[in-house]
């Protein structure tokens, strides 16, 4: 399985990854990261911050990003150079998240293209949006 090369990939390519956060995902990974802020983990003290409960780690929805660059496009032995992102919402447990990257920029002479990237809730909102580089498979 092999994804596309860069002379495969136009400026404009897009591609999706959806997805609904649970609280075992949350959970999940908070254990492997070691991430245990109560924002994500405690019901009674995120009640008080100003998301008024608790919310998926801002990474965990960027991990979406993630999935998509490394399966769908360019896809598999994709390699993930940089990120900018800005998180402009919070996602909350039982969220639907779509993440989609678009490819903006081609640089064919170092094998590398930028694609923007942005995650959506299921009405609409922006949560997450970003640049990022990769070096596509060759």
């Amino acid at each position: 399985m092999k994804g596309l090369t860069i002379k495969e990939l136009n400026v404009g390519d897009k591609a999706s990854f959806q997805k609904t956060i649970t609280e075992t995902d949350v959970y999940l990974y908070a254990g492997i990261t070691g991430d245990l802020n109560p924002a994500h983990i405690n019901q009674e003290v995120s009640e008080k911050t100003m998301f008024k409960g608790r919310i998926a780690h801002g990474m965990l929805t960027a991990g979406l990003i993630s999935a998509v660059l490394g399966m769908k496009l360019p896809g598999p032995g994709t390699i993930y150079l940089g990120q900018e992102l800005k998180f402009t919402a919070p996602v909350r447990f039982g969220d639907t998240i779509k993440a989609e990257v678009e490819v903006i920029e081609k640089n064919e002479e170092k094998n590398r293209i930028k694609l923007n990237t942005v995650c959506t809730n299921q009405n609409g909102d922006v949560v997450l949006k970003g640049v990022a580089t990769v070096m596509p498979p060759k």
